[in-house]
């Protein structure tokens, strides 16, 4: 990867946690009445909240999701690099297609996040207030790692070189295309783990770094990727476990 995608790379991901980690001190430390807040009741959202809802979303997948795929787009960056044919620039067709996906995951975490408020399950500063939702958010996240469809996706998210050796497309479109496809690979392998967001705080930072350094051990540590998989799992299940006795006491 060439030292200038490196830096245009570099600084989308400070901008991006930058952006969040200012999000979440304000909503610490702010008055309520110079912040947003989630107004009570569905028919109360206006089209400015679900933008404002959508576009934390959105950016919260792409602090969380790019440095995940980072092994992938340094072979991609790479493999253009010595094909005569290709432009550097392909890499950000690639990076462009894969947040594309994150971006609709981001619409249906805005759908979810509005429902959630309605039935005051999160506090206005966007706090999980449901116990049982946090279980159910677990439980859900720990059976999915032991799914054939999550082992088939954690697979092509563990072999980028294979997955772009049979996926490659030539031109910028076949950069955006592949970048699209590799991006619902990943979805397929971590939205549940994204979900977990709603159990721990939507702006809980601690939460977002340690869910996105779970799906980079889980993408690239040197080890049985199904038995990795399950011992997720089986800490999800525990998580879910000790939510369901807590909401019980």
């Amino acid at each position: 990867m060439s030292a200038k995608i490196g830096v245009v790379i570099a600084a989308l991901l400070a901008g991006a946690w930058g952006f969040l980690m200012i999000q979440a001190w304000q909503m610490r430390h702010l008055p309520m009445t110079e912040m947003w807040m989630a107004p009570a009741g569905s028919i109360a959202w206006r089209l400015l909240d679900f933008a404002w809802v959508f576009g934390m979303w959105a950016v919260m997948m792409a602090a969380m999701m790019l440095p995940t795929a980072l092994p992938m787009l340094n072979i991609f960056a790479r493999y253009c690099q010595r094909d005569p044919g290709s432009s550097e620039l392909k890499t950000f067709g690639f990076i462009a297609g894969y947040l594309a996906v994150w971006i609709l995951f981001s619409l249906g975490a805005t759908v979810l996040q509005w429902l959630f408020h309605t039935w005051a399950w999160l506090s206005p500063m966007m706090d999980n207030h449901q116990p049982l939702l946090a279980t159910v958010i677990f439980f859900l996240a720990g059976l999915y790692q032991f799914t054939v469809y999550k082992n088939a996706c954690l697979h092509h998210c563990r072999t980028p070189i294979g997955y772009l050796l049979s996926h490659w497309r030539p031109g910028m479109r076949g950069a955006v295309q592949i970048g699209f496809r590799h991006g619902w690979s990943c979805l397929g392998c971590c939205w549940a783990q994204m979900l977990i967001m709603f159990a721990v705080g939507v702006m809980n930072v601690l939460g977002m770094l340690l869910v996105t350094l779970l799906v980079i051990i889980e993408k690239y540590a040197p080890v049985d990727a199904n038995k990795l998989s399950r011992g997720i799992g089986a800490l999800f299940l525990l998580a879910g476990f000790y939510n369901l006795w807590q909401a019980t006491v």
